[in-house]
């Protein structure tokens, strides 16, 4: 029974090795079919055209296109030339979506008593929105506020997650129809 079955076996990896063969190309398989079987042609012109990633004028349109938070230095306000191109991204998404409304929220790092990092989310949110204002944003757009320290983006305590916590994210409110 043992040698019989070896023997099947030996015999079926014999006939599978007899009916393979190097690999046949495309043009090799069209032209042994029938012109009415041949596999057809696809360009780039037969590929879907559609938007590729998210819909125009989402959220997460203008988080991926415009970006949607800007840093800060340690006690600072100040825009850096990041901060500045951001904004500047946001603004030009913004004139595109006159509708689209929106709240800047300014953070803070968990260091400093929670009036003085409340103060500073405040500076923070409404030097963001001076740029954008400055930019041709309506003001009637913006709105501003400050979460301090309560709402870290990351919880730990090392400079790594203080420089994640020290800045002002814009959130749309009202989207443009």
């Amino acid at each position: 029974m043992i040698r019989s079955n070896t023997t099947l076996a030996i015999l079926g990896l014999a006939a599978l090795a007899a009916c393979a063969s190097k690999p046949v190309d495309d043009e090799q398989m069209a032209g042994d079919l029938p012109m009415d079987r041949a596999a057809p042609r696809v360009t780039s012109e037969d590929l879907p055209s559609g938007p590729v990633g998210p819909e125009k004028g989402s959220r997460e349109d203008f988080e991926q296109n415009a970006g949607h938070r800007v840093f800060f230095g340690y006690n600072q306000y100040n825009l850096t030339n990041e901060a500045q191109a951001v904004l500047s991204s946001q603004a030009a998404w913004l004139q595109e979506y006159p509708e689209t409304r929106l709240r800047l929220v300014g953070s803070a790092d968990e260091r400093g008593t929670r009036e003085y990092n409340l103060a500073l989310g405040a500076r923070r949110a409404n030097a963001a929105k001076a740029y954008l204002v400055g930019l041709g944003v309506d003001p009637s757009r913006v709105s501003t506020m400050s979460v301090g320290k309560e709402r870290p983006l990351d919880p730990g305590s090392s400079p790594d997650a203080w420089a994640k916590n020290r800045n002002a994210t814009t959130v749309l409110t009202t989207l443009s129809s």
